[in-house]
């Protein structure tokens, strides 16, 4: 069964197992984060919104209607007071390209598709650009060839669907959790074990928006959530690990690693500082890991995490993919700050 398909402006999606019970408006909010949840809930109350549409059984009416396993739901998009963003000739490095699929390395402070504050400067708009109209339509004309997506702070791969067929074995792929990802990430402090398996369902966190949290037991709405960690090397205060998440949550890395006591270096939203200086780093000047730094020059002035791998079979020939996104500058040069320091004891 497709879990979501699309005809113009009309999605429609099947509840999954994992999502029964959900709230209506959560539900819609964690798979339309461009929308704010006030559009989502006026859609909803307005009749934008209905469930099991082919039936006359249900409609929805209530922004907490409670969703069960295998509902379509049919989400009307609503019209939006900004014209779609444009194709923009804005630079990207492709790692890997064929007839089916394109592979990129997203560079950091880029958001992947249009969404409130961020009409501009996509990875969307880029691929426009340089594919024009050579992409799968699946996900609506906001989304062209967009299969999954990085935060807007996280560097690396992506993977891009230029037709629509591609793009539901590739969903599949990714549903069936048969595409192996591996992300970089430096961390705050120094884990005890050398590796470990964070096993705790992630949910809407319940005043701030755009934050997530490791869900309570009487949180329903939570998704199951899975990240098996590794350490690559310890530093004196620092380490660098490598994560290879089970499932594909919203800020799903990051929240874990934060949880566990050790968050992503540069992290504003979950480790309480956006930045680090090079003097920090190689030890001349005392760090503050949860203050901001004022002084020193900056190395690093965004989170510590880059999507670094991605392993599957291709969808059309099956032979086996694995692309790699170099480790960027910025992540780059922490290393070798953090390296020097140790060659100096």
């Amino acid at each position: 069964m497709m879990s979501e398909f699309c005809v113009g402006d009309v999605y429609f999606r099947t509840v999954g197992a994992e999502e029964s019970g959900w709230r209506l408006d959560l539900f819609l909010a964690y798979h339309f984060p461009e929308f704010s949840r006030t559009i989502i809930r006026n859609s909803i109350t307005n009749g934008g919104v209905c469930i099991d549409p082919d039936s006359n059984k249900t409609t929805a009416g209530k922004p907490a209607f409670r969703l069960k396993e295998n509902q379509i739901v049919r989400f009307t998009i609503p019209e939006s007071p900004r014209e779609m963003p444009q194709a923009e000739p804005i630079p990207i490095e492709i790692l890997y390209e064929d007839d089916d699929i394109v592979v990129v390395n997203k560079p950091t402070d880029m958001v992947v598709h249009p969404s409130r504050g961020h009409w501009s400067g996509t990875l969307v708009a880029a691929l426009a650009y340089h594919f024009g109209g050579k992409l799968s339509t699946t996900r609506g004309p906001a989304r062209p060839g967009i299969v999954h997506r990085l935060d807007r702070d996280t560097s690396g791969v992506i993977l891009i669907a230029k037709n629509d067929v591609i793009h539901a074995k590739l969903a599949a792929l990714f549903e069936d959790r048969k595409i192996h990802k591996e992300y970089f990430a430096i961390v705050l402090g120094k884990p005890h074990l050398d590796r470990d398996v964070v096993d705790a369902p992630i949910g809407l966190h319940p005043k701030i928006r755009e934050r997530m949290r490791v869900a309570p037991p009487t949180d329903t709405d939570a998704k199951e959530a899975i990240t098996f960690y590794e350490v690559i090397k310890r530093y004196e205060k620092f380490t660098t690990i490598r994560c290879l998440p089970k499932t594909g949550r919203t800020h799903q890395i990051r929240v874990h690693l934060a949880h566990t006591g050790y968050p992503v270096l540069c992290d504003k939203m979950y480790s309480g500082r956006k930045s680090i200086s090079q003097e920090e780093l190689t030890g001349k000047k005392i760090i503050a890991l949860t203050e901001e730094n004022t002084t020193g020059t900056i190395i690093l002035n965004r989170q510590a995490l880059h999507a670094h791998k991605l392993i599957f079979d291709h969808p059309l020939t099956g032979k086996k993919m694995e692309i790699a996104a170099p480790i960027p500058p910025d992540i780059q040069a922490v290393i070798d700050c953090l390296e020097s320091r140790e060659g100096q004891k």
